[in-house]
């Protein structure tokens, strides 16, 4: 331990030695201090930060959920459960303010990043006057590592050209990150970074691959490396994987475990699970259950045939959270030896259950945002039932799930007017620092209110000053205060809410909340004017669920709570509202920088794990690709470039010696155009051109293949894709990472057997109009993929 340091300013200072200076090294009064590291304050606890995706306040079993969660139980059953910890209702806002102590609209993410403008709530810059906790930790003394998912980089920093100062072990604080960017990803097979530089899964699906359990095999060698090496250095450890966020993937043994188990439907499960959830005491026995909103259809008003389906997509999410508790469990139980004096937050939840699966649940919820679900009828779920969780699947659960996995709440994620979208069930444990073992605690919370608690229970201070930079306060309060006294008064008094545009107030066990905007209204939805939208008044002193709307009764308080919104709205840069929906989606009018610029583009080979933002987007339009390249003597093969994966995107590739175009239109429908005669040994150039029919987004259109500038083939693509190819899969020149477009190569076997010079993407002339293809309201779908 270092004593006496000014932990305030970060780096901590350096202190020039001040005594006498010998000549002789050898002399008597030759004296300094041993060189130390810093190291926290004595008696500094580990942190583990556990934060699972997109799981509602009523799925898991510590909770009283049908999602059984074994490992959560143990977890709880020797710490304390909070009822009442809030997020803010989306990913990339939860994780910022959790990360950094302070709102989200205060740290720039009012939204997810892809949807960022230039208002100052909204930019996904993090201000370097907000120095997030993990890099507080780390000057602190503190080893850091991130495990999983990192949704909080801007668009226009995510590819391989950087700028990384966003990422984890950038400016993020964190010395070691694996993991993923993106809001979301393949389990099967990933794209994954290990800190800033793209690697392959360790093995396959075929051999047993699974990211969340990838994942917490590199987290326990973290682990054990980081106390084997340096035992008296506490770490901070965030572990959260892609789980349980959409695609639902979970081995099939997983899933057999639930079959049959949800057959009596969303609205009863909603009952089986309140009345646990009373059992528990998690909530109180006069809680009363909140209804079915009529835009949320019954299960008896569902489709007959389409029920086996219904339950088989609930089956597979309650396996996939099954099984991440299980990994969960393994690395708590690989700290074992240091357990005692862990200081662990186990947060369920990173927002209510997500209800962006349709009302019919998606085999492959890319149907849905490329504005295509009708493609996904019936008669086509039913014939993929068995395959739901596997590899060949991309699929996400209905709307009705959702709401039950929110039980005894209304609404879900995206909505943070009301608790179904905000309250997530939190777990944290600490035997050194707690004493009531199995505890509830009542006490409003927030996940600002992490990072205030981590630096009281290390006793290290907020800092003033970090990298020459003044620090602004945090915004959470510490939760220390209730580790050891059940009945404290809570602290955190005042809380606002908003998340596009659903707002919501919070003070002193009162709450005012309005619904702007559905969630599965993905694009088409007329919004209201602001001043329209309809406020709901609940006294939680009294109604624990929110079930009781006060509005007419006390038109005063709700004025009040409004008037209250408004001011910390103004404090936190919440204002302007933006429901805008293409604007924000379009870079210029959003007023965010944006990577590619202009109607062409040159990739060389070895260029790989681009992301959709970091490519000129052919979408929708006329685009012609052009590869300069030198085939050897015995013939072409594998991937010239390839754009998308297994469920959407295109490739333009050699096979059996001859050039080929495959377009996969959400790995339901391709077509293929292929060269009547092989490419020529020597320097070439090889070109498709792809004549748009216009007319709308997803229309198909011409396809002609040609070796330098002579055509060898011609065909015909009927649809494509109009929004979006993948939220993971990327673009790869000479070779195909990840899953691959087309089924006439792997990744093992699809680099490229000669040489390439260059590739280039050129737009068509009608790409300067090609919005007018396309519905304004349609495209906000290519955001709400990303989440």
């Amino acid at each position: 331990m270092t004593p006496h340091l000014r932990r305030d300013i970060l780096p901590i200072p350096d202190v020039a030695h001040v005594g006498l200076t010998t000549y002789d090294a050898k002399d008597p009064d030759t004296s300094y201090p041993p060189i130390t590291d810093v190291r926290p304050p004595e008696g500094a606890p580990n942190v583990l930060v556990i934060l699972i995706d997109d799981v509602g306040f009523g799925a898991s079993s510590a909770f009283g959920g049908p999602c059984q969660t074994p490992n959560f139980e143990k977890l709880a059953s020797a710490g304390l459960r909070y009822n009442r910890f809030h997020t803010t209702a989306l990913c990339s806002p939860t994780r910022q303010a959790l990360l950094t102590g302070r709102n989200h609209h205060s740290v720039g993410m009012g939204n997810i990043t892809e949807t960022a403008t230039a208002a100052p709530g909204y930019t996904s810059v993090l201000p370097n006057t907000k120095a997030p906790l993990p890099l507080t930790l780390k000057l602190n003394g503190y080893s850091t590592a991130q495990f999983g998912k990192c949704h909080e980089v801007p668009v226009w920093q995510t590819s391989p050209a950087g700028p990384f100062t966003a990422w984890p072990t950038g400016g993020g604080g964190f010395e070691y990150f694996y993991g993923f960017i993106g809001g979301e990803n393949n389990q099967w097979d990933p794209a994954l970074y290990q800190g800033t530089t793209p690697i392959e899964p360790p093995k396959t699906a075929a051999e047993g691959y699974h990211l969340t359990e990838d994942l917490t095999d590199k987290a326990i060698n973290w682990a054990r490396q980081q106390k084997a090496l340096l035992p008296d250095k506490p770490f901070f450890m965030y572990f959260a994987p892609g789980a349980t966020h959409a695609p639902h993937h979970v081995p099939a043994e997983w899933i057999e475990r639930y079959r049959g188990k949800f057959a009596h439907g969303w609205d009863r499960q909603r009952e089986i699970t309140f009345e646990r959830q009373k059992e528990l005491g998690v909530i109180p026995p006069d809680a009363v259950l909140t209804p079915r909103d009529p835009e949320i259809p019954a299960w008896d008003d569902m489709d007959p045939a389409l029920k086996p389906v219904l339950e088989r997509e609930m089956e597979v999410y309650a396996a996939f959270l099954e099984h991440t508790d299980h990994h969960v469990g393994r690395l708590l139980d690989s700290l074992g030896p240091v357990l005692e004096d862990t200081l662990v937050y186990l947060i369920i939840g990173d927002n209510g259950a997500s209800a962006e699966g349709t009302l019919q649940g998606s085999f492959n919820e890319m149907a849905n945002f490329n504005g295509m679900a009708e493609i996904e009828t019936p008669e086509f779920l039913m014939s993929k039932i068995d395959e739901f969780g596997g590899e060949g699947s991309y699929g996400h659960y209905a709307v009705g799930w959702a709401w039950a996995m929110d039980t005894p709440y209304q609404w879900t994620k995206q909505v943070a007017s009301h608790w179904g979208g905000t309250r997530n069930g939190t777990i944290v444990h600490w035997p050194r620092g707690i004493e009531d073992k199995g505890g509830h605690r009542n006490q409003f919370s927030h996940v600002i209110d992490l990072a205030p608690t981590v630096l009281e229970a290390a006793g290290i201070p907020a800092p003033t000053i970090v990298n020459g930079v003044l620090q602004s306060p945090y915004e959470g309060t510490s939760m220390v205060y209730s580790f050891n006294e059940a009945d404290a008064p809570e602290r955190h008094q005042t809380q606002y809410f908003e998340m596009f545009c659903n707002r919501g107030i919070y003070h002193k066990g009162w709450s005012a909340v309005t619904k702007h905007r559905t969630p599965w209204a993905m694009g088409g939805a007329v919004m209201p004017a602001f001043d329209d939208d309809v406020w709901e008044l609940y006294d939680g002193n009294v109604d624990w669920t929110q079930a009781n709307d006060l509005s007419e009764q006390n038109p005063g308080k709700l004025h009040e709570l409004q008037r209250l919104w408004l001011i910390e709205a103004v404090k936190y840069n919440v204002l302007p509202l933006d429901d805008r929906q293409i604007e924000r989606i379009n870079p210029t009018s959003a007023g965010r920088p944006s990577l590619i610029k202009g109607n062409s583009q040159m990739l060389f080979p070895g260029m790989g794990r681009l992301s959709e933002n970091s490519v000129v987007d052919i979408k929708n339009k006329s685009f012609a690709v052009t590869a300069e390249v030198d085939v050897p003597d015995g013939g072409a093969s594998g991937v010239i470039i390839a754009q998308g994966g297994r469920f959407g995107g295109w490739s333009l590739y050699a096979v059996n010696g001859r050039a080929k175009f495959h377009y996969n239109v959400l790995g339901i429908t391709a077509f293929d155009v292929e060269a009547t005669e092989p490419i020529p040994a020597g320097t070439l150039q090889i070109r498709t051109e792809f004549a748009y029919d216009g007319g709308g987004m997803g229309r198909g259109g011409d396809v002609t293949l040609y070796y330098d500038g002579r055509e060898v083939g011609s065909g015909r693509v009927d649809q494509t894709q109009g929004f979006i190819f993948s939220a993971d899969e990327t673009t790869d020149v000479g070779y195909e990472s990840g899953t691959t477009v087309s089924p006439d190569y792997t990744a093992h076997t699809s680099g490229f057997s000669g040489r390439i010079d260059w590739v280039r993407i050129d737009l068509g002339d009608d790409s300067k109009d090609a919005d007018h293809y396309i519905d304004p309201e349609e495209r906000f779908r290519v955001a709400m993929a990303r989440q």
